[in-house]
């Protein structure tokens, strides 16, 4: 439900509006525009009554929204929010952003090879995972602490923000001490809802993966949880959902960028890695998400992919990123946006 204020609203009559409103265990949330303020209020709006509410002489307007999320939804926010990771600002009509790194953090040497690489190709911010969620429990589950120590390093060295993913709610401030710029909410995770609220808790930046089977409604529900303990720095990233195909590791849904930019304020990036598997697909998708409307990329790319801890299938070279930077620059000019 969105509650509009008349511009000559007296304070202490909105201070009678928004207790009456809590009393009701929901919450109001502020939104300055230059000539309303309008609050959204979450929670089950079912119990109000929009005429007990027109009673208060502050109120221009209240409208009920139909779609079960409010804080991440357009109706509430009309114009595109802008995240700002380590000083690049993500959304609305800023650059198209390209985060590029390997899969997992490997040996201190490498990963700095890596990142000075990705970094020379055109790469804004740097992703490397530290730890690692992996179907098998045999296979390589990151380095930990010790990679988050040289993430930092990395940063430190090539000034480029970092990006490194969060499975667990205790591990929380260990991201915090090395100075992550981004914390990423992978897609097994896009639903643990507990991890959700501590993320939401803090203010640093959440990359929130589209979960494997999840629908568009669920995947901004879950930025809803974020969002709904105070963190508005959520960045949408679809990373492909399982279907019955067999020919790439999973089915890039290109659809959810007109999709959720149409119902959400939130900036939506497109990572083609996961979604294809396949490195001789990385290129096409990437392009073809730009021309779609994306608000960046996020490719896994490493100095020498064949030796790469993980997913050396779908990483591609420093030499394949600059060039799909470069094309990417051309398709940029044509929509109107830069890269």
């Amino acid at each position: 439900m969105i509650i509009t204020l008349k511009r000559t609203a007296e304070p202490q009559e909105t201070e009678r509006l928004i207790e009456s409103v809590e009393k009701l265990g929901l919450e109001m949330h502020l939104i300055s525009g230059a000539n309303f303020n309008v609050y959204g209020i979450v929670g089950d709006t079912t119990i109000l009554d929009e005429k007990q509410i027109y009673r208060f002489s502050c109120v221009q307007d209240v409208c009920r929204i139909a779609a079960p999320y409010k804080l991440a939804n357009r109706v509430f926010h009309p114009d595109d929010s802008v995240i700002n990771v380590g000083g690049i600002r993500v959304g609305g009509h800023e650059k198209i952003v390209v985060i590029s790194g390997p899969c997992s953090v490997e040996e201190d040497e490498s990963l700095l090879a890596s990142a000075e690489a990705v970094k020379k190709a055109g790469a804004d911010m740097l992703r490397g995972g530290a730890y690692k969620p992996r179907t098998s429990p045999y296979a390589f589950q990151g380095r930990g602490k010790d990679g988050l120590a040289v993430l930092h390093q990395a940063k430190e060295q090539f000034g480029m923000p970092v990006v490194t993913e969060l499975m667990n709610m205790n591990k929380i401030q260990e991201f915090i001490d090395a100075d992550v710029d981004m914390i990423q909410i992978g897609a097994r995770n896009m639903q643990n809802f507990d991890l959700l609220k501590e993320v939401g808790k803090t203010k640093i930046p959440v990359l929130l993966k589209r979960g494997l089977s999840n629908t568009i409604e669920e995947w901004l529900m879950a930025a809803e949880y974020i969002m709904s303990e105070g963190n508005m720095n959520v960045i949408l990233c679809e990373r492909g959902i399982r279907t019955f195909e067999k020919y790439t590791r999973n089915t890039l849904d290109l659809s959810v960028i007109p999709i959720v930019k149409r119902r959400s304020h939130l900036p939506v990036i497109i990572d083609p890695s996961h979604a294809t598997g396949d490195r001789q697909l990385v290129e096409s998708m990437s392009l073809a998400a730009i021309a779609a409307g994306a608000d960046g990329l996020i490719i896994e790319a490493h100095h020498c992919p064949e030796n790469a801890w993980s997913d050396g299938a779908q990483t591609v070279t420093p030499e394949q990123l600059q060039q799909i930077i470069a094309k990417g620059k051309a398709i940029a000019h044509v929509i109107g946006r830069r890269m």
